[in-house]
């Protein structure tokens, strides 16, 4: 029997009474999401959820800076230094745009109804810097840029 994502439909073996068996009218669904989806009727965001917020944005920097550390010094024990100093430009580049992407995100629904942009040209720039700089190699450089990715896999590890 295969899997299914949602269970499967059983008869009701006693339907409620009023003849409409538990359905809504399509006047109900339409104000009910016309009431989800209205930005002013959402609940307001408050000081604490910001707070909570700003806590989780410094732990998830402070978790990427020290996964960097740590795999910027084990390539420095492992590899040459240009590989180190790469990794390390890269990391530099990801936790920066961690920030900018975190800034952006904190400012959704506060005037801002969008993720901003402004985030994606930090790869773009790393990957122009490392191509003119001879003392920089590229695929280190992307790696130590996704150095944030495992950070966030074991902040949501600690946190649970």
């Amino acid at each position: 029997m295969p899997l299914l994502a949602s269970p499967q439909l059983q008869p009701e073996i006693d339907p409620p009474k009023g003849g409409q068996g538990g359905l809504e009218t399509a006047a109900e669904v339409r104000q009910n999401t016309e009431n989800s989806m209205d930005p002013e009727s959402s609940a307001e965001v408050s000081p604490v959820s910001d707070d909570e917020y700003a806590q989780l944005q410094r732990r998830l920097i402070l978790a990427t800076l020290a996964v960097s550390a740590f795999a910027v010094a084990i390539t420095a024990l492992v590899f040459d230094f240009h590989i180190a100093s790469s990794l390390l430009v890269g990391a530099t580049c990801g936790v920066l745009y961690l920030r900018l992407l975190a800034r952006s995100v904190g400012k959704l629904g506060k005037g801002s109804k969008s993720v901003s942009k402004i985030q994606l040209l930090v790869p773009v720039l790393l990957v122009l810097v490392v191509s003119r700089l001879p003392q920089l190699e590229l695929l280190p450089a992307l790696l130590g840029f996704m150095l944030y990715k495992p950070a966030m896999i074991l902040q949501v590890l600690f946190d649970s």
